[in-house]
């Protein structure tokens, strides 16, 4: 039997996933673009991992545009003219969203949709207005059917923000995923509380530290896909990873591993992406004939290359000889300390390769702490996260998270799972939040431990449809499937609660 007969047989597809997973199948195998030998090895060994992008790549792999442009000129490919009221403007949005790719063939970006949006809600009754989104939410959850597609609301309080929120806790919507835009000097108090409260009932939005992306993409940044710091009109051509666990096997000592093991993957990495960009450039369209670009939405300059990694943990426990995760990494100030010296190490090598199209970040690529794949399982945690089920209480994690964070300008976060008492008590974790992006941290992801509604490793699911899809039947949400082979494989629902007593006791 054929892959592709298998693809057309599987029950759980829908005719859309059979559709997509064809044409990856067709984008993998595929020979014009060739890499070394060595890179190969280096993949088979599972120390690299090309995230499934392909092998000939045709369009970025996240593209974030600049929508403010629709909204201002029209878009003259799609014969729209500037929207006059909230529902073309929703309609426009609608429209270009379906024409927008990204490795997963859906927008990974929807727009800071409260700025998009205020001028047209405040001229319109509020019921209406609410009715009007309520309906762009639902089409959104039913026709861009994956769970990297985000959205961005703040610094500022808006009604539109407001708005959102109220429909998110409504509808349970798994799609799209949210993000708050957080500045404690900008926002107010009762518009990040909402947004607390609306994270624990619905696993969004998460809270990005908004002052930490300003500095280093300035104003004009978009929040993509699971956390994805990037550049509005721009995006990321590529996001490979190094598996530092696996990279760290042939190292004989840390040493060995700082001076000659990392260097070596690194520089692998590098060539495997100079490779990609060049290729998207150069040889694809995308650049040279696809409306986003020729009509201004996104530019090529306002690109970079993502520098993947997950692992962390368990290699520095490797390292060092660490065979207990729950006296490792995070947990045990040598393992935490070789964390940040290998952070410092790769950080100088990714500095020093000049990146070819990369002038928005110097010619230089960006590091990525990726949130893992279902085949990455137990053996590479996401990014440099502690691994699930040695996590300490929660602001001792956070500690460690404060450490890694502003290593990753292209993104990282890290995920809580709180008991209910604490919708109760939204006030009590805002502190905890703004405490924390003050010393560091990026991004904060929490929902309810009871949810239907949770986030898996940055994606949200829905229990539901997991359930649905083990009982052999179909879920609309293209990452369903990610969902269940993290939680089956890598135990990714099985996080440590955070409990009022432990914050108590800290």
């Amino acid at each position: 039997m054929s892959a592709a007969f298998d693809i057309i047989q599987d029950p759980t597809l829908t005719y859309h996933q059979e559709l997509l997973a064809l044409a990856r199948l067709g984008e993998s195998t595929d020979d014009t673009l060739r890499y070394s030998d060595e890179y190969y090895r280096a993949k088979d060994s599972r120390a690299l991992c090309d995230l499934n992008e392909g092998v000939m790549p045709y369009r970025p792999r996240y593209i974030c545009p600049d929508y403010s442009l629709l909204f201002t000129k029209g878009c003259a490919f799609l014969e729209l003219d500037p929207p006059r009221d909230l529902a073309e403007a929703l309609n426009s949005l609608m429209i270009l969203y379906h024409h927008v790719p990204s490795i997963t063939s859906f927008p990974v970006y929807l727009g800071d949709l409260d700025a998009l949006l205020e001028p047209f809600v405040l001229k319109e009754d509020r019921a209406y207005a609410k009715k009007l989104l309520g309906l762009f939410l639902k089409q959104i959850d039913k026709t861009l059917t994956d769970s990297f597609v985000h959205a961005d609301i703040g610094p500022q309080a808006s009604v539109t923000g407001e708005l959102l929120m109220e429909l998110t806790e409504e509808m349970q919507l798994a799609i799209p995923n949210l993000t708050l835009k957080y500045d404690p000097a900008v926002t107010p108090q009762d518009f990040a509380l909402k947004a607390v409260s609306c994270m624990l009932k619905t696993a969004k939005p998460s809270f990005a530290n908004h002052g930490m992306f300003v500095k280093e993409w300035g104003e004009k940044y978009a929040i993509a896909s699971c956390y994805n710091g990037l550049m509005q009109g721009g995006g990321g051509f590529t996001l490979p990873r190094l598996r530092l666990y696996e990279c760290s096997l042939p190292a004989k000592s840390v040493e060995d591993f700082l001076d000659r093991v990392l260097p070596y993957f690194a520089n692998l990495q590098s060539e495997y992406m100079d490779k990609r960009v060049k290729f998207i450039v150069e040889e694809s369209s995308f650049f040279k004939t696809n409306f986003l670009v020729t009509e201004g939405f996104v530019k090529r300059e306002n690109f970079t290359g993502m520098f993947g990694l997950v692992g962390l943990a368990e290699c520095c426990n490797h390292l060092l000889g660490i065979e207990d995760p729950k006296k490792g990494f995070g947990l045990n100030d040598e393992a935490t300390a070789l964390g940040r010296r290998i952070m410092d190490r790769l950080s100088e090598l990714v500095a020093a390769h000049e990146a070819p199209y990369c002038e928005a970040t110097g010619h230089r690529y960006r590091l990525h702490a990726q949130v893992g794949i279902d085949s990455d399982g137990r053996e590479d945690a996401p990014g440099t996260r502690i691994p699930i089920g040695a996590e300490p209480a929660m602001l001792d994690q956070l500690a460690v998270n404060e450490q890694f964070h502003p290593y990753f300008p292209t993104g990282t976060g890290d995920i809580f799972k709180f008991e209910e008492t604490y919708l109760k008590t939204p006030e009590a974790v805002l502190p905890i939040i703004r405490g924390s992006l003050a010393r560091g941290l990026r991004y904060f992801s929490g929902y309810l431990e009871n949810n239907d509604v949770v986030r898996v490793t940055g994606y949200l699911v829905k229990r539901s449809e997991i359930d649905k899809l083990t009982a052999g039947k179909q879920s609309l949400n293209n990452v369903t499937v990610f969902g269940k082979g993290a939680k089956d494989f890598g135990g990714a629902l099985d996080r440590r609660v955070q409990r009022h007593e432990e914050d108590r006791d800290h």
